[in-house]
This record gives C-alpha cells, sequence and structure tokens, in this order.
C-alpha cells in the first residue's frame, strides 16, 4: 500500500521528483531501510545520508529525499531536514485521525504503547504511533510522515531537554489530546529547578487543536502549575491519579497473583474494573492517563481495559525475562533504557515486590546537574526499602549512593557495565530476581543482552 506518491512528497517539501515512485515506509537510517521506503539523507555534524544512498537502495528503497543530485529515483530539496518537516506537516494535514500527544519526565513511552493498543484493539478502528522512543526534532516528524493517511487514531510522545523544544514539537503533532504524565527531575541539568521543567512541558498544549482536552496528573506537586499553562488553549481539562479528587482516579488497586494490578477507576460518572499486566503502582497511574486520553477521543473504554491486562513488556522499559541458574531460574527486570530519581524510585519498588534475593544493578542517572549528587545519594532509602541485598553501582557519579549504603547493604561500585556484567554473572543464583536500570549513555543493555541468553 502506497504512504506517499513521489509527486506527493515534492509538492510538500517544496523539491523536485527525477522519476514517479510510491514509497511504503520512510526512514532516515539506512540500517533500518525495508523494500519500499523512502530514504531521508540527513546531513549533519557526525555524518551524511548521502553517503549511504547506495546502501539504502540495496536494502529495497523505492526513492529518496536527497539535497544534491543522485542517480537513484529522488525528490531533491534545498535541507533535507526541512523536507521531512514538511512532509510530517503534509500528513498532519491530510489526516482525519484523532491525534494524542504524550510528553512527561517519565512513563511517556509506555503510556504511548498502551494508548496505542487501546485504541488499535477495534475491529473497525486502526491507530498508528511513533515507534521506540522517537520523540525528539527529528524522531516527531519522522513519525508523522509514517503516519497512514486513513487511519482513525495517532499517538505520539514528545520529549524534551530544553525550554523551547516541545512548543515546537507541538506545533507538528497539533493534538486534540495532550498528557503529560509526570514531572520529575529529568534533565534537571539544563532547568533551574523542578517547576522550570514543569513549564517546559507545559508548553505541550500550546499546540492543542480547537476544543482540545489537556490531561493532567492531579497527585503532582506541579498540577496546578501545569493546569495553567493548559487553560489559555485547552477547551476542557481532566485530571488522573491515585487520589479520590481526580476526575479519572483508582478508587482500588490490589496487587494480584501474577504481580499486575487489578483496579477499580472512576473515570467522570462511570467505574471501569480492569487489570493492568505491568507492575507497579506508576502503571496505575499510567492507566488512568490511558484511559482518560481514551475516553476524550470517544474510544472504546472496555477495550482499553483488555488490552492493559495484555500488554508487554517493553525492552529496556520493564520487559521481564527468566535466566537459567544451575538448577532453576532467575528473574530479570529490564529497565536499562533511561533513569531519572522517580522512575529509580518505581522501579525499586517493584522490585521490592517480588520474591527471593534481590539483586539491583543501578547506573549513574546523567543530566541531574549541581543536585546530582543529592539525587543520587537519596536512593539510599528506596534501595533498603525494596530489600536489596546486593547493589552494582555503575558509574563516577554513583559514589554518594555508594557512601549512603555504605555498612548498610553490600555494595559493588563498577566502573562500567562490562564489570557490573561480570559481578552479577558471577553471583547469580536460582530464585533471585535483579532490576537493572540506568541512564541509557551507561550501556547496561549491555548487561541485559549477556542474560537475555536464557543461561548464566
Amino acid at each position: 500500500m502506497s504512504l506517499w506518491a513521489s509527486q506527493q512528497i515534492a509538492e510538500a517539501a517544496g523539491g523536485a521528483a527525477s522519476a514517479a515512485f510510491d514509497v511504503s515506509g520512510v526512514t532516515f537510517d539506512s540500517r533500518e531501510v525495508g523494500p519500499g521506503d523512502l530514504f531521508i539523507a540527513m546531513t549533519g555534524e557526525a555524518t551524511d545520508g548521502h553517503r549511504f544512498l547506495d546502501q539504502a537502495f540495496e536494502r529495497g528503497a523505492a526513492g529518496a529525499l536527497v539535497s544534491r543530485p543522485t542517480a537513484h529515483p529522488h525528490v531533491q530539496v534545498a535541507d533535507t531536514f526541512a523536507g521531512l518537516e514538511a512532509l510530517a506537516k503534509a500528513s498532519r494535514a491530510r489526516t482525519h485521525a484523532r491525534i494524542i500527544g504524550v510528553t512527561g519526565s517519565a512513563g511517556k513511552t509506555g503510556t504511548k504503547e498502551a494508548l496505542f493498543a487501546a485504541l488499535d484493539r477495534s475491529p473497525s478502528k486502526s491507530a498508528h504511533r511513533s515507534v521506540k522512543s522517537y520523540n525528539n526534532h527529528t524522531g516527531v516528524p519522522l513519525s508523522l510522515s509514517r503516519m497512514p493517511a486513513e487511519v482513525d487514531y495517532g499517538v505520539f510522545e514528545m520529549g524534551m531537554n530544553h525550554p523551547g523544544e516541545l512548543a515546537h514539537l507541538t506545533t507538528l503533532v497539533r493534538p486534540h489530546v495532550a498528557i503529560v504524565t509526570a514531572i520529575a527531575p529529568a534533565h534537571a541539568a539544563f532547568f533551574p529547578d523542578e517547576s522550570a521543567i514543569a513549564d517546559a512541558k507545559g508548553e505541550i498544549f500550546q499546540g492543542l487543536e480547537p476544543g482540545g482536552v489537556a490531561i493532567i496528573p492531579y497527585d503532582s506537586p506541579h498540577r496546578d502549575r501545569l493546569i495553567g499553562h493548559a487553560q489559555p488553549h485547552a477547551a476542557k481539562i481532566v485530571t488522573f491519579g491515585l487520589d479520590a479528587g481526580a476526575d479519572v482516579a483508582a478508587l482500588e488497586a490490589i496487587r494480584t497473583a501474577s504481580g499486575g494490578t487489578f483496579v477499580t477507576a472512576r473515570v467522570g460518572e462511570r467505574e471501569l474494573s480492569y487489570t493492568i499486566s505491568q507492575p507497579g503502582q506508576h502503571w496505575v497511574s499510567n492507566s488512568l492517563a490511558v484511559l482518560a486520553a481514551v475516553d476524550a477521543v470517544g474510544g472504546d473504554l472496555a477495550l482499553a481495559g483488555l488490552a492493559l491486562a495484555e500488554l508487554g513488556g517493553l525492552a529496556g522499559r520493564g520487559d521481564r525475562f527468566t535466566v537459567t541458574v544451575g538448577d532453576g531460574t532467575a528473574l530479570v527486570i529490564d529497565e536499562s533504557y533511561n533513569a531519572n530519581p522517580a522512575s529509580m524510585r518505581a522501579t525499586l519498588a517493584v522490585l521490592g515486590a517480588e520474591e527471593g534475593r534481590k539483586l539491583a544493578v543501578l547506573g549513574e542517572m546523567r543530566e541531574l546537574g549541581e543536585k546530582s549528587d543529592a539525587y543520587h545519594a537519596e536512593l539510599a532509602s528506596p534501595v533498603r526499602d525494596a530489600g536489596v541485598e546486593t547493589v552494582i553501582l555503575v558509574g563516577e557519579k554513583m559514589k554518594p549512593l555508594a557512601t549512603a549504603l555504605e555498612g548498610q547493604i553490600e555494595v559493588m561500585h563498577v566502573p562500567d557495565a562490562a564489570t557490573a556484567r561480570d559481578r552479577l554473572t558471577a553471583m547469580l543464583r536460582a530464585g533471585d530476581a535483579v532490576l537493572i536500570k540506568g541512564s541509557n549513555g551507561v550501556g547496561l543493555s549491555a548487561v541485559v543482552a549477556a542474560l537475555s541468553g536464557g543461561k548464566v
């Protein structure tokens, strides 16, 4: 099925097509090119996509967006990044889909995936969402440009680490519904305080379509600040949270035998009971945001409940698997994609609910600014409360936590992921539960990969 014709691409991006061609997908990573894709030859400080044109067409590209001539079928524009943004705007302009934008310091990828599962479950409706964590200045327009014209719902994750970024991204997405999942000191190095982070997240409401809905965490200390940002742009503001005062509230939350949560929620004047497959109180909060958004776009709440019950773990963001150790198995909780103080606390609480000896491999949290030492040291209580017996701390920034835990539990402070992997595999035994979490740059995904073979 054609996603874009070459003439449509040329008209959208203000370029000239060398030949007639149709594409079924869009990418700017030559390693991800599949048959029928449009390859966008992005240029930057580190590399130039034009160098990989031959590779892209060998992998099956149907055409390319370029800024200089090539023998391959192409649309030539003055600037390929500007061309990608123009294609994203054309995609947004041609769709009749209900669009949901998601941001937050934590929980945005999981909420986006849960929303997609809830909205795409209907046999008569289809949904599109941004893949992976494509939530920045290139990922958002790429995700928009990939949206089929006839889709019913679009769900887009938007991230930022500086003021002003979301203000631009939200004008591309132009959501009918905008969600802020949570506010926490992520990327704190670039902001004077947490209120400034809330202000930056509140920029998402600037792009709301007329009649749009803002969905805001009731339990957040920044709730009123976020409401203030939403009021000039939203026709309706809906709050969600664990407190009974929220518009979408959890009336009851009971942990299930499988580790998930059985929830009874109030959505406006209605009550709904459902099970969340993913463990942890933070997922209860995420699920309430999902219900609020599904309701706002006129989706089926019952199908949303079923989707939450069947939602699988995401690699690096809560995926779980067992590894064979001797005559038994150990549980691995993969949270290796990223970390900030709020998500560290949430996932340590998840580990604390597991049976058996508890181990944690925790990588340093980056971009926390001048309060970095304090944020790391403050994790001592969550580590102890989780009943962690041995913790492997990775990276220089973990020194304050190592000091705070000294003499209380077994602490191994190591310089890198490779050393952490060796220490963990040497001590792992049957019946253990191990959490692996840290900022993405620490590279703890390599520790997960070493265990994912299924046997130690």
